[in-house]
């Protein structure tokens, strides 16, 4: 059981926002918590229709709060995503656009950013982005840090400390969790019945793929006992009435058409916000949404002024029910090395429309952690010998065509192609165009980014 001393503060309750919200003033705190899943597939969790496995803590918390439907990442990595979150910049922008790779020098980030509007800014758990520059946390004992660990201890002491060593000074702390990333060795896997659960419709249906999804689904069990954990602490020191909490979920899951690539099973993100203010009060929210938005969103929450620099839009206006929507495109970049071999890909997306364009779809796709022969992939390509649904599915994840075009309105899990559709001629070339001009805006030449160097 994890245990943790509760010290008392002195605190003053939040007023209710009206309009643009003041800055900050003594005795007029809005504290911020961010927690980040890693690798969680949105569609596992109860709140957004999940049937696998039991999460009771971001449901409530999700009933509680805004639910939003419509969250993005625009790239499927962790170190990129993260690097999103904490600068309000696409991976192109603020450099991090391959994995495990730093940021550019020189620009600024969350712990800047809300530093100088007298935040205290700390993290605990996974960081996953360099350099020390740039995010300047203060770093928070507690949580894991390291991803691949094959276990995923934590301690809430340290959250806590955080949390109550000031009385007249505001907290951001971002709680890094490493659940449910691979190797999938933490919780209980025997909680579920492999013949009972529940796959996406583009996987191969083996005992293989079954088992590991047992093992995938025990880690976003423990990530609800984690995040319930977390907002105990927050409540038992008194802080929860003046604290605005994020739930992110990163991107997908390291199963076929997740993470690494720019399908909806990678891109598309849990994504739940709980604020003293009770906004939304229709509790799901449809507005188009990337993780470039929350530092943007946080600053103008805070008082603050949006740096011009941030790519970002505040989705505040959406919260306080003043807009429906922010912004009317969504985007993603992928750049495939160190992962696996060059494979550049960029996406667009409005409400109803995603094109893909897969900028070297003249070699096969290939994921060095993924595609590994002695986990469930060697399975899928096994049994494409002999079934033709598997042959299918191996062929269209390895092999894709330069263009992909999706009604994801009707077409959730962008099964059907609608690239070489004729009706939708006219839609997918301003969506290119639009892309294309985004791509140069971030000075992004596309192919040539994605090479074997580091």
């Amino acid at each position: 059981m994890n245990t943790f001393k509760i010290l008392v503060p002195s605190i003053a309750l939040l007023a209710p926002v009206t309009g643009k919200t003041e800055q900050i003033k003594k005795n007029d705190h809005r504290n911020i918590l961010i927690f980040v899943a890693d690798d969680l597939a949105r569609d596992e969790l109860g709140c957004y229709g999940g049937q696998n496995v039991k999460t009771p803590n971001i449901d409530k918390f999700a009933n509680q709060g805004v639910l939003f439907t419509r969250m993005f990442s625009s790239a499927t990595m962790s170190s990129p995503v993260r690097a999103s979150i904490y600068t309000g910049m696409y991976p192109v922008h603020n450099g991090l656009y391959k994995n495990h790779a730093d940021s550019k020098t020189g620009i600024r980030s969350i712990a800047q950013d809300l530093g100088d509007l007298g935040y205290r800014v700390g993290i605990t758990g996974k960081t996953d982005v360099r350099p020390k520059s740039v995010y300047s946390f203060e770093i928070i004992n507690g949580f894991e840090p390291n991803c691949v660990a094959k276990t995923a201890d934590y301690t809430l002491d340290g959250i806590a400390g955080f949390m109550n060593r000031s009385s007249d000074q505001p907290f951001c702390l971002v709680i890094g969790s490493t659940l449910p990333h691979a190797p999938w060795t933490v919780g209980n896997a025997s909680h579920f019945d492999p013949s009972r659960i529940k796959l996406p419709p583009h996987f191969v249906d083996n005992k293989e793929t079954r088992e590991a999804m047992t093992h995938y689904l025990a880690e976003v069990e423990a990530l609800d006992k984690q995040f319930g954990d977390v907002l105990e602490v927050l409540q038992k020191t008194g802080k929860s009435d003046n604290t605005i909490v994020l739930f992110c979920g990163e991107q997908g899951p390291q199963f076929p058409g997740g993470k690494w690539t720019s399908w909806d099973y990678g891109q598309k993100s849990a994504f739940l916000v709980k604020s003293p203010e009770r906004f939304l009060q229709s509790k799901t929210s449809n507005a188009l949404v990337q993780y470039e938005d929350l530092l943007p969103t946080l600053i103008d929450y805070a008082g603050g002024q949006i740096p011009a620099e941030i790519d970002g839009v505040s989705i505040l206006p959406v919260l306080q029910e003043k807009k429906n929507q922010i912004r009317e495109w969504a985007y993603g970049v992928h750049n495939n090395y160190p992962e696996g071999t060059p494979y550049p890909i960029r996406s667009i997306r409005n409400g109803k429309y995603k094109l893909i364009l897969n900028l070297k779809a003249d070699v096969p796709y290939y994921e060095k952690h993924l595609m590994n022969q002695n986990n469930y992939w060697g399975s899928w390509v096994r049994d494409a010998n002999s079934s033709q649904a598997a042959a299918f599915w191996v062929n269209r994840y390895v092999n894709r065509p330069p263009v992909e075009f999706y009604d994801t309105d009707n077409d959730p899990w962008e099964l059907h192609n609608l690239a070489f559709n004729p009706e939708i001629k006219t839609v997918m070339a301003e969506m290119e165009k639009q892309l294309r001009s985004w791509m140069k805006s971030q000075e992004d030449p596309g192919k040539s980014l994605d090479v074997e160097k580091d």
